[in-house]
Formats: structure tokens, C-alpha cells, sequence
């Protein structure tokens, strides 16, 4: 699916700005969502060309100061094809991260489900019965499982769950486990697309998953 990606180089006036060299930033916007950082050069006003977000003139400083901002640019288009390649899953601040070397930490779904079961299991004869909890201890144990069988990986970012993941998932229960077709995968297909980077709903997410009946 193509997301809006575009960039800015642009003037960051400070409020009390009178005179002199403004520092030049760099906007990365991402389907309406930005983030922002320092390019760590400066131009004068009257030099920087807005539209083109370079500065003006055949001088060499504003040749060599283009050239900078080009070389800046090609990086966050090259971070830019790298998320799309890894996961799909491309927003501002991950391009931002990836190009000043600040890699944005994962809510992993394995940690989220484990969490998920232990609350579950000092809430036994409480709110849940025994046999409920064994159901999702067999439930994350398919889960783990899946994850190799499909990616040969021991965890994966809740970000990188969509609705194809649910769906071959759901395939792998029903061909390689035998689970029931009545596994509850449909709240959390149509939820998961718009709600994976909520820590609330990551936590909420073991509780959606198939479970073998």
C-alpha cells in the first residue's frame, strides 16, 4: 500500500530572531505525520531559496551547502526504501531514527503475550478459570511455533501484525495444528491494521489471537 512520504528543508526562525544565519531543518511527513531535526548547517534568509529548499546563488559556500542537503536527502530516501523492504511499516520518526542512528525499540508480541498470561495466572479463581489459562499457555507455545515455522524468527514486532499475518495464522492452526475453525481471529483482523502501535491494544492483542479449541 503507498503512504504519503515527502521532505522539507526549511528556515527554523527562533521567536527573538532579529538578524544573521537561521538554522536549516529537515521535515519528514509520512501519511500527515512529521517529525523534525537539525541538519546542523545555517544559511542567511535573503540566500535560502524556499521553494527549492536549497540556498540561492553560484557561490561556492552555497554550492557546498547544497551539496550537503542533497547528501542528506539521499539518506533519508535510502532509510526510507530500507523500513519499506524490512517491514512495510514506514512512519516519520522511524525514518528519523533510522538516519541519525536512533532505531526505534519494538513492542515485541511474545513479551506482550507472556505479560498477557501471567496477569492471567495471579487472576485464576478470581476472574479466570484454570482451564482458561491453560488454553492461552497452549495458545502462546502455537504462537512461538508459528513464528519459526512462517519466519524463522523467535519474536516479532506487533507493528509488522496486519491482517495477512491473522489470516496465515489462522491457516497454519487449522492445516498444521487441527484448531477449530471457530478460532477468534475476526476482532482482532479488523482492529490490528489501525491499532498496532497502541501499548494498550498490544497488551489486548494475546487476548484475540487464535486459540486451538
Amino acid at each position: 500500500m503507498s503512504v504519503n512520504f515527502s521532505l522539507l528543508f526549511y528556515l527554523k526562525k527562533q521567536k527573538n530572531y532579529r538578524m544573521g544565519s537561521v538554522p536549516i531543518y529537515l521535515r519528514i511527513t509520512v501519511a500527515g505525520k512529521r517529525a523534525e531535526l537539525a541538519t546542523g548547517r545555517e544559511c542567511e534568509p535573503e540566500r535560502w531559496n524556499a521553494s527549492a529548499g536549497r540556498a540561492a546563488g553560484t557561490k561556492a559556500s552555497s554550492k557546498s551547502l547544497n551539496a550537503y542537503l542533497d547528501s542528506l536527502q539521499v539518506k533519508v530516501y535510502e532509510a526510507h526504501r530500507q523500513l519499506v523492504e524490512a517491514s512495510g511499516l514506514v512512519t516519520a520518526t522511524a525514518i528519523k531514527n533510522r538516519i541519525t542512528g536512533k532505531e526505534e525499540k519494538g513492542i515485541m508480541l511474545l513479551e506482550v503475550f507472556q505479560d498477557h498470561n501471567r496477569r492471567m495466572e495471579a487472576l485464576v479463581g478470581d476472574e479466570f478459570a484454570p482451564g482458561t489459562l491453560e488454553r492461552y499457555t497452549t495458545s502462546l507455545k502455537h504462537t512461538a511455533d508459528f513464528l519459526w515455522w512462517k519466519f524463522q524468527v523467535p519474536d516479532i514486532d506487533i507493528r509488522k501484525i496486519d491482517h495477512a499475518f491473522i489470516t496465515e495464522y489462522e491457516f497454519y492452526l487449522r492445516s498444521i495444528r487441527g484448531a477449530s475453525a471457530s478460532a477468534p481471529t475476526t476482532q482482532l483482523s479488523s482492529t490490528s491494521r489501525t491499532s498496532a502501535r497502541s501499548s494498550a491494544f498490544a497488551w489486548q492483542m494475546a487476548s484475540f489471537l487464535p486459540i486451538p479449541l
